[in-house]
Parts: structure tokens; C-alpha cells; sequence
């Protein structure tokens, strides 16, 4: 038997063959499909043999997830109910990539469990730009080189993904940051690595993370977040936040954790019941209210509009901008005032920046007076503004001289910057500091929220109070 390719070249030529006559124009012509024996024009019987063929691949594709998602589960323990799908679970199949052919109704039309399992089994594999040698290992090395009165936390490994024009540029910021969260837990975690995306061992595509959110919300995850998105978000180019990236984690009984930075209310918006407890409450939704800075934007903004998703957004050019930079974009001027007001901001938003230090170094704080890189345990952080988010890899420190303040800079992933771009900076240890380097005086929003993961992995009771998202709020 001839393979599809083949046939269909072969089925192709001896139409022509046998329909070709001479001095005929051939838009006149009509011929039967060996097929089906239906009598159509010759312009499109060549079309109509070849779907014949992709009907044929799609029935096989459905008979095969139809099969997966009846298959009989894994044996369980006791009366434990399974939160979640590894690959192995589905006999004969192993972690592959196949591209989904199904629509959303299909899906929507079958039960969570075979949601899951047929997920698992044709979910893609994401494509990215891999670093020679690794990225981390790059900026170790540049970080090793730099003053002797520098000191630097990053957490372990982490593969870059960025945005692309054809994909994703304008509105999958957060998807790619989910990205490149998950690149590190199923590197660094086996815990992680054995749950996230049914076992498959690999960072999906956009389009089947989309698919995860939505099982992740018909299971109860985020009920009140899921309705800003009417449930549904897969082939969409909805913007997604730190909520979102929660959600989504936590479904696969990950220990995601938000938390609020607020300068502009005395409590969180979405906590107003919450009980503050030393400059910070922890509260849950009870209501669909304004809940962090990326639900500031959605509710000013439909969740469908497309927006522009930009590292410009922030006002960063490709150099992190002076302090006489950042006034010429602003537009202001240097008065008494507005050198306060200035003042003010720096000093809440260093706030944000000493949590940040304290999360990365919490280990390694004794360590950092005799070395000038330490690795963390810690996790990377989701970081999100209102109109864009990126990834935040670490902490570094340059000492104070003669009792003057130390100097903080944020290690970040952006997924508006290209990798190859980042890999060449990194590779030569020049200019790599433009890409990843920013400092305290480059936050200027007045809300920010961070997602970090606390290690193990939820079961039963837990996993149910995972369903509802609660955050940390810190006032700036």
C-alpha cells in the first residue's frame, strides 16, 4: 500500500491523466471521484480526493482520544480521588506530541476526566529558541565577573521563551511567563514534573495551555475568575494574568501563591473583609470585585480585547532609563514636589524589592558575605503589572559606600525581548545588563502582583481549598 503522501500525488497525476483532453479548457471539465463516484468539476476534483484523506486521518484521531478518555483508570488507593492525569495512566501511550484536530465543543461535550486524558494525549509540545550551554549557566558566569562589591541570588534552571509575531505578539506575555514557570518546576521539581500536564514531561504550546485553564475552571478552579472569561479562553487572544497562572498551576495540585502590592488603597481591593496582620492580610474572594492590577485592567478593559502586551508598556526602553531619563519620559518637571512625591514612590516600592530579596536569599543569607553568586531553591516569580508581565529570576545587591543605601536590581526574563538576542549578549558578557538588569527606580505602576510555588504537591482536602484564590497583601 502506497503511504498517504504517495497515494495522493499518485491519485492526483492519474486524474489528470485520465481527464486531459486536448484543446479543452480544463475549468469546463467535470469528472467523477474514484472515491465516492460524486460527478464534480475538475478545478476541484483533486481538492475533493484529497479530503477524503484528512477526513480519514481526523475519524482515526477522534476513534483514537475516544479510546483514551473510556479507557479504565489506574487502580487507586482507599476511597482518594485522582486530581490529576499523568500519561503513563493511559495504557499504550507515552508522552507525545500530536496536534489537537477537535473543536472546543468536542471537548466541552466530554467529562472532566476524559477532558483530561484526551488532553494528555494530543497536546503539543511548545516550540523556543534553546541557549547554547543553558541560560542560567550564562549568566552565572557573567554575574561571577561583575564588581567585587555585588551580590547575587538566581534561582536554578530556566529556558527563555519569547513572543512571536506570528504566535503570540500583543497578548501571550502571560502564557509565555506560565512557560517559562513550568520549564523550571518540571526541571527542578520531580514532584512538579510528575503532575504538570498529565506527566508528559515537556512545556505545552499556547494553545493547549488554553485547554488546561479551561478544565482547570469546569473543575471549580477560579470559579469567580473564570467568569470574566465567560469559561471559555482556548483559541481566544485574551490577556491572562497572575490569577490565571495560579489557577492553572494550582489544578494540578501545585502550591501556587499570589501576592498584592497595593500603594493605592489602605487594603487590598478584593480583601476588604480580610484582617490585616503586620502590614499584610491573606484573604478569598467572596464576590467578583477588583482583585489585583491585571483585574484593574480586565474590568477597565473587556477580557477580549486585544491589547498590546509590550515591555514598553512600562516606559523601559532597551537601556533601563536614568533618573534624568525617566523625568524627560514622564514629562515632569524637577521641582520640590515632585522630587517628594518621587521620593515617596522609590521608598514604597522598595518595599516590593526587600520581599523580593528576602524570598530569593532566605537560605543563602549568610552565605552571600563570601560569595558573590548563590543559587536558591526558590522558584521564579510571575510578575505582573497593569499591561504586562514578565519573569523575575533573581536578586542582586551592590554595597553602599562610606554609609551610603545599597543598590537593588531585579534579574528578569522578558518575553518581548528575543532570545537569540539575549543568548549573544550573555555568550559575549556585553550588554546583557540592558535585558535583564532593572532597578528600584524603574517601577513606577502603583500596583504589582507576584506568583511563586511552594514546593509539594496538594492532595484531597488541600486540593479543594486551592480551588479558590487567595492572595498576600503588602501596602506599598
Amino acid at each position: 500500500m502506497l503511504c498517504p503522501s504517495l497515494h495522493l500525488n499518485y491519485v492526483g497525476q492519474k486524474i489528470k491523466n485520465k481527464c486531459f483532453l486536448k484543446g479543452t479548457r480544463l475549468q469546463s471539465m467535470s469528472s467523477v471521484c474514484p472515491f465516492c463516484h460524486i460527478s464534480l468539476p475538475f478545478s476541484e476534483l483533486e481538492w475533493h480526493a484529497n479530503s477524503h484523506f484528512v477526513d480519514e486521518e481526523l475519524a482515526r484521531d477522534m476513534e483514537l482520544a475516544q479510546e483514551i478518555a473510556l479507557a479504565s483508570p489506574s487502580p487507586k488507593t482507599g476511597n482518594e480521588q485522582m486530581d490529576y492525569v499523568k500519561s503513563s495512566d493511559v495504557p499504550g501511550r507515552t508522552a507525545k506530541t500530536s496536534t489537537p484536530s477537535h473543536s472546543a465543543a468536542d471537548y466541552r461535550d466530554l467529562s472532566d476526566q476524559e477532558q483530561i486524558s484526551c488532553l494528555v494525549a494530543l497536546q503539543t509540545k511548545s516550540t523556543f529558541y534553546k541557549v547554547k550551554g543553558g541560560l542560567i549557566t550564562l549568566l552565572s558566569r557573567c554575574l561571577e565577573l561583575e564588581r567585587d562589591d555585588i551580590r547575587s541570588v538566581i534561582t536554578g534552571h530556566i529556558d527563555h521563551y519569547q513572543s512571536t509575531v506570528s504566535e503570540d505578539s500583543g497578548w501571550g506575555c502571560g502564557w509565555r511567563n506560565i512557560q517559562m514557570m513550568s520549564s523550571h518546576l518540571l526541571m527542578q521539581r520531580q514532584e512538579s514534573r510528575d503532575t504538570l500536564f498529565g506527566g508528559a514531561g515537556f512545556v505545552p504550546d499556547i494553545s493547549s495551555l488554553q485547554r488546561w485553564l479551561e478544565i482547570a475552571w469546569e473543575r471549580g478552579f477560579d470559579a469567580l475568575g473564570s467568569d470574566s472569561f465567560d469559561q471559555k479562553i482556548y483559541g481566544s487572544r485574551k490577556w491572562i494574568g497572575t490569577t490565571e497562572c495560579a489557577t492553572l498551576l494550582r489544578s494540578f495540585g501545585l502550591r501556587a501563591r499570589i501576592v498584592d502590592f497595593d500603594s493605592l488603597s489602605s487594603s487590598s481591593p478584593s480583601m476588604a473583609n480580610a484582617t490585616e496582620v503586620e502590614g499584610q492580610s491573606k484573604g478569598k474572594r467572596t464576590k467578583k470585585e477588583i482583585y489585583g492590577p491585571m483585574d484593574v485592567f480586565l474590568r477597565r478593559k473587556k477580557p477580549n480585547d486585544v491589547q498590546n502586551c509590550s515591555s514598553a508598556n512600562e516606559t523601559f526602553s532597551e537601556k533601563p532609563p536614568t533618573l534624568a531619563s525617566h523625568l524627560k519620559i514622564s514629562g515632569s518637571k524637577m521641582d520640590s514636589d515632585s522630587s517628594k512625591t518621587n521620593k515617596e514612590k522609590n521608598k514604597g516600592h522598595q518595599i516590593l524589592v526587600d520581599w523580593i530579596w528576602t524570598y530569593f536569599t532566605g537560605e543563602n543569607r549568610g552565605k552571600l558575605d563570601n560569595m558573590r553568586l548563590a543559587v536558591s531553591e526558590k522558584t521564579p516569580l510571575y510578575f505582573q503589572h497593569d499591561g504586562h508581565s514578565r519573569t523575575i529570576i533573581g536578586i542582586q545587591v551592590k554595597k553602599g559606600l562610606r554609609g551610603s543605601k545599597d543598590k537593588y536590581s531585579l534579574l528578569v526574563l522578558d518575553p518581548a525581548h528575543r532570545t537569540a538576542d539575549l543568548e549573544r549578549s550573555l555568550t559575549s558578557n556585553n550588554g546583557w545588563q540592558k535585558f535583564i538588569k532593572r532597578g528600584v527606580h524603574t517601577f513606577r505602576k502603583p500596583q504589582y502582583q507576584l506568583c511563586y510555588i511552594d514546593p509539594g504537591v496538594a492532595h484531597g482536602e488541600e486540593m479543594e481549598q486551592l480551588k479558590t484564590i487567595d492572595s498576600i497583601y503588602v501596602k506599598l
